[in-house]
């Protein structure tokens, strides 16, 4: 008896490597970003941006502005809108699905043995350990939007846009989102420069 091999059609292949391209970069970073949101920006970047190429520099920076002014975790939204973006409403929920699941999982076994174990020292050194790495990410994602800003706004605008937001959001106690959406609407608003106009 002979059997027939069944082949899958080079789309259907194409459409499967990509959800489990998203599933892999969202579940990587959502199962290595310890603290929430802002620890888990550099590891979404270093998966989408350089390892899986779903979009350059300046794309990732636009949906993290834009992300930022939305109400929501930060993470859940890169993760819809990248996931959609790259392979439509099945890379949306497989990119959601990846990212909400470590999570999850680590919740529901962590919180039934939580309360036997949060006053050992050693669960508080791994929390306090795990801070400074998350500063150095956050520093590398920092400095590497001051690189593109200088590159694409100039020194003298990029350093005023950074010491307005820096007085707005920690002196004045305005909300990140409010600041962004104001800046979003200036550069709306304002006349576009050519490339390289940027001093």
């Amino acid at each position: 008896m002979v059997t027939k091999k069944i082949s899958v059609p080079f789309e259907e292949k194409e459409l499967m490597a990509k959800q489990k391209d998203i599933f892999i970069a969202f579940f990587r970073s959502g199962i290595l970003g310890f603290g929430g949101g802002p620890s888990t920006i550099p590891l979404v970047k270093k998966e989408v941006v350089d390892i899986f190429k779903m979009m350059d520099d300046e794309d990732f920076s636009d949906v993290l502005s834009i992300g930022n002014t939305l109400p929501g975790p930060i993470a859940t939204k890169m993760a819809g809108y990248i996931g959609y973006r790259v392979g439509g409403w099945l890379g949306l929920v497989t990119a959601l699905i990846a990212t909400v699941l470590p999570t999850v999982v680590l919740m529901i076994v962590l919180l039934a043995s939580l309360n036997e174990i949060k006053d050992f020292d050693f669960v508080k050194g791994m929390t306090n350990g795990v801070v400074p790495i998350v500063a150095v990410m956050l520093g590398v994602l920092t400095w590497d939007f001051l690189k593109k800003s200088k590159k694409s706004l100039g020194w003298k605008i990029g350093s005023i846009i950074l010491v307005a937001s820096f007085l707005a959001i920690i002196l004045l106690g305005i909300h990140p989102g409010i600041v962004i959406a104001v800046l979003l609407i200036l550069a709306l608003s304002l006349p576009i420069k050519k490339e390289g106009d940027g001093k």
